[in-house]
């Protein structure tokens, strides 16, 4: 027999009330089993990603609702076009955001790290220790690997003439991407795009000013850099100019068309002289426009909106070149470039506030990405994306660690030794911290085709017994396992914030221990 939906009660002064069921199932997992359920959904995201850490690394395929095809090994981009459903799933996408936002790069190794960690949390759980003891015992860990980071983090030198360690940091963050064909012309792009915007002395890279943009056709090869802002318009008259040279711009966010009341209004014309009165009060508004734009100087137009055919064809008879639906951020690249002024109002508009620049044609582009179709330009996108963001983050600090797994290994053995010090149970986990960390140079190892434990075991001794922490793995096979002859160069902020992005919210999801989820109704 079913359980009755609803229960007739009374209270205490005998009124009579009804209690309904709830109409709604609910499932509910708590304690070790729960913090078990979210390590189990956090290790298979984590695994999907694993395989394409490194330069090495494979690519993965993506297909969109819509059926568009996504081919990439950027960590972040696979885990944003992933739907995932499982909540703590969806913490790895966040934390891959999050380094991708933060930093630009090292977005794959911080999930795998994550991964890691919450494997070693579960052999823990299995030894009957309490998961706040585990999650301190990783905070003591991780604050130690990043002591251990500034310990052997060097800095490199830079300046606007000598950008050769630039560089290199941006062909060890290209190693990895499918561009790596035109790997060096790439790699220039990116640093000369990121000094091109950058304060040095303040070491601040002002990185809205550069953008990226690509089209369909010829090969990677035919990437370049213009040092201009991208215009992807035509001219609103196809008769107009399509070069102008020594170019005077107003830049304009009003209409070309004559003045509307603010509210509601309705226009009736009721014979042909009133429609004929509008249509010479509209030109003559026109001209007027047009007059002040002349008197300025101005040889180009810039606006925000659109104007209609009338004010085209006058605007070509009065030789000023226009470009129309010029959008918002555009607008104020292009008033930064050429140090203009956006004028709201044809009233306000003057020559101190024209902008100035020395060649307007109709493509002139910061980065501009070219490849045989869509997928490989959009990758190549995304690629340049990580390479700006590493030389980005040199040029904010210039101290690097040494990739290859180097500086992981260099942090394992430092947690390890640290660990051996301490009386608490934390101890444990300071240890399966340090295993943890063993998993970025274990992944290197097996993309690249080598024995990951013979080679992991192999490094780290020689990083014992020779003390030097520049010895990592040789993923691309030139028989040399010393990272800092090879230049495989990581900024220090990007592998710092790695570490503690990674145990933030590793200790997050071990504070987790019941999850009630409100299930259908039921039929």
């Amino acid at each position: 027999m079913s359980e009755p939906q609803a229960v007739y009660a009374t209270d205490e002064y005998g009124r009579p009330f009804i209690i309904v069921r709830e109409q709604a199932r609910k499932t509910r997992s708590h304690g070790i089993e729960a913090i078990k359920s979210h390590i189990l959904a956090a290790r298979t995201v984590a695994n999907i990603i694993r395989t394409s850490l490194g330069p090495r690394g494979l690519d993965k395929i993506l297909i969109t609702p819509d059926g568009e095809i996504i081919v990439t090994n950027d960590g972040a981009t696979i885990l944003s076009q992933m739907e995932v459903e499982h909540q703590i799933a969806k913490l790895l996408v966040q934390l891959s955001k999050s380094q991708d936002d933060e930093i630009g790069d090292g977005t794959t190794g911080v999930v795998v790290l994550a991964g890691a960690l919450l494997e070693q949390s579960e052999a823990l759980l299995d030894r009957g220790i309490h998961p706040i003891r585990i999650a301190d015992g990783f905070d003591r860990a991780c604050k130690v690997a990043v002591e251990e980071l500034d310990r052997i983090s060097d800095r490199v030198t830079f300046s606007k003439t000598d950008t050769s360690n630039l560089f290199k940091t941006a062909m060890t963050s290209l190693g990895s991407k499918i561009v790596s064909k035109e790997h060096q012309q790439f790699a220039q792009i990116a640093v000369d795009a990121v000094l091109q915007v950058a304060d040095l002395e303040r070491r601040d890279v002002s990185f809205d000013l550069i953008k990226v943009d690509g089209k369909v056709g010829g090969s990677l090869a035919d990437t370049t850099l213009i040092k201009g802002v991208l215009l992807d318009k035509d001219m609103s008259h196809p008769q107009m100019p399509h070069s102008v040279s020594d170019a005077r711009l107003a830049i304009l966010t009003c209409p070309f068309e004559p003045p509307r009341p603010k509210t509601k209004h309705k226009l009736e014309i009721s014979s042909v002289d009133e429609y004929k009165k509008l249509q010479v009060y509209e030109k003559e508004k026109f001209i007027d426009m047009i007059k002040r734009v002349k008197d300025t100087g101005a040889n180009l137009v810039i606006c925000q909106w659109g104007f209609d055919d009338e004010a085209n064809h006058l605007l070509m008879q009065n030789d000023l070149p226009a470009v129309r639906w010029v959008g918002g951020p555009e607008i104020e690249l292009i008033a930064i470039a050429t140090q203009g002024r956006i004028v709201p109002r044809f009233e306000d508009l003057t020559a101190a506030k024209l902008g100035k620049a020395g060649v307007v044609r109709e493509q002139a582009v910061t980065i501009f990405v070219r490849g045989s179709n869509k997928m490989i330009v959009d990758e190549a996108k995304r690629a340049l994306h990580d390479a700006i963001c590493a030389v980005r983050n040199l040029v904010v600090d210039n101290r690097v660690v040494y990739g290859g797994g180097a500086a992981d290994i260099s942090c394992s053995i430092a947690v390890a030794k640290a660990a051996d010090e301490i009386a608490t149970i934390e101890q444990y986990a300071m240890r399966a911290f340090a295993s943890a960390l063993d998993a970025i140079p274990l992944a290197l190892a097996e993309n690249s085709g080598l024995s990951p434990i013979e080679t992991l075991a192999d490094v780290k001794s020689r990083q014992i017994n020779e003390g030097d922490s520049h010895i990592g793995i040789d993923c691309s096979g030139k028989g040399n396992n010393d990272m800092k002859e090879q230049f495989v160069y990581d900024p220090l902020i990007s592998k710092r914030q790695q570490y503690l992005l990674a145990t933030q919210l590793v200790r997050a999801v071990l504070k987790i221990d019941d999850v009630i989820v409100a299930g259908q109704a039921e039929d």
